[in-house]
């Protein structure tokens, strides 16, 4: 198992990540630029164009957030507006099926929570790396704490 990365390992997609990050402060930006430069707005109406434009960036920075923490004792899933930790012993099957938009973890209690942090959207081979590294510390270490 010395193919194993070391722990803690965090997956998340980069290239996405990077794209909407990028996106939310352009978006940002070229609102409250476009409320300055329309004169005829009042100072209610740019705050509200201002306003806008966080929301909106705030949204893709939500979007970004998501990722997959794994650690000695288990995983941490941040999902959009969620987040949960799981013992390793939890989680039965890592899944990534082709067409799947991400991981989905199997659980002990028959549930299958997504994994928003591996996704192959833009970099399809580095999520399949990813859910792979993934499902293989899930099987070290669920069997290791067998008795």
């Amino acid at each position: 198992m010395s193919d194993l990365p070391t722990l803690p390992v965090t997956f998340r997609p980069g290239r996405t990540r990077a794209v909407l990050l990028t996106a939310g402060v352009a978006i940002f930006v070229v609102i409250t630029t476009v409320a300055f430069l329309l004169e005829q707005l009042s100072p209610g109406e740019r705050l509200s164009f201002i306003f806008t434009a966080a929301l909106l960036a705030g949204v893709l920075a939500l979007l970004a957030r998501v990722k997959v923490v794994a650690d000695e004792s288990g995983v941490t899933v941040v999902n959009i507006a969620s987040k949960r930790r799981l013992d390793w012993a939890e989680i039965i099957q890592v899944n990534l099926r082709p067409g799947d938009p991400w991981v989905f973890l199997n659980l002990s209690d028959g549930t299958s929570l997504p994994a928003l942090g591996i996704q192959p959207g833009i970099a399809k081979e580095r999520a399949i790396a990813d859910a792979r590294t993934l499902r293989a510390l899930a099987e070290a270490r669920s069997t290791r704490d067998l008795p």
